[in-house]
């Protein structure tokens, strides 16, 4: 009885044992490729618990999650002005076919990234080549990495690889032509500025000529109202000495005349040449014919 307890002790732990070397489970993020005698025998994408023939089969795992494929130096390439540049990428990626994974890699990652990143460099250099420095910096970046992105999931899907993303995050000018192009922004900028300085001035000589035209244009407006109100003043007083001396003319005579006096002999100093018999005269001989 003991003896039959032990056997079945022994078998129930090579049981567990057999379990236990036979059963593995897929993670979600995982795949799994089972192998008899190196020779694929299923695939299993779906998480899970399965099952193999242990000592036969040997399964093996690869991560189905987004990986990042980051250069460990700047790549120097060459634009279509034969300026070069030093340009620092990352590439994100994900196995989407294990399968052709495993056959074309042999499963090896560094293999697979390897292939990519000589593809993803290839085509950057086309691209550059066929760009200015100005485009490659600024103006159709966001082109180029779209274009690398699509041309290397085109490559990349032929050994199970989906790339998702090619992003430049650095792109530099190598040092010994940085000066030069330095050199050349500053002499553009001031030329830049110069000329806007010339523009500034020709719009300030514009300005001064039209306030010039119009101060003229004001003051010739306001003689010329003040000719004519000094002609309607002129006017006014020659009608109202008209009308004075229509009421009495021989009073206004002498009033004028004394006018005149007080004018002429203001200083003492005044000398006057004019004959005894002079109108000038005639109330100085006569002052009653004022009254």
């Amino acid at each position: 009885m003991q003896k039959n307890f032990g056997l079945v002790a022994i078998a129930v732990v090579a049981l567990l044992i057999l379990l236990a070397t036979s059963a593995y489970v897929v993670d979600q993020r995982q795949a799994a490729i089972r192998f008899r005698f190196g020779e694929v025998v299923s695939i299993q994408t779906d998480p899970g618990l399965y099952f193999k023939l242990p000592m036969l089969e040997n399964v093996r795992f690869y991560d189905r999650r987004i990986q990042t494929l980051d250069t460990k130096d700047a790549e120097r390439i060459q634009t279509s002005e034969k300026n070069n540049v030093l340009v620092d990428s990352f590439v994100k990626y994900r196995i989407v076919d294990v399968q052709k994974y495993f056959v074309s890699t042999g499963g090896d990652q560094l293999r697979a990234e390897v292939r990519l990143s000589q593809a993803i460099n290839d085509d950057m250099r086309a691209q550059f080549g066929q760009r200015t420095l100005a485009e490659v910096v600024s103006g159709e970046r966001d082109k180029i990495m779209e274009t690398l992105r699509q041309r290397a999931d085109e490559d990349a899907r032929k050994i199970g690889i989906e790339v998702l993303d090619v992003r430049l995050k650095r792109v530099d000018l190598v040092p010994e032509i940085s000066s030069d192009v330095y050199r050349r922004m500053d002499s553009e900028r001031k030329r830049v500025a110069n000329e806007r300085r010339s523009t500034g001035s020709g719009e300030a000589e514009k300005i001064r000529a039209d306030a010039d035209r119009q101060r003229e244009i004001i003051l010739a407006q306001a003689y010329r109202d003040a000719q004519r109100v000094k002609g309607e003043g002129d006017a006014k007083a020659a009608n109202i000495y008209a009308q004075a001396f229509s009421k009495n003319p021989e009073f206004y005579s002498f009033y004028r005349s004394m006018d005149a006096y007080r004018s002429s002999f203001r200083n003492k100093g005044d000398v006057m040449v004019l004959e005894p018999n002079s109108d000038f005269f005639k109330y100085m001989k006569n002052p009653n014919r004022g009254k």
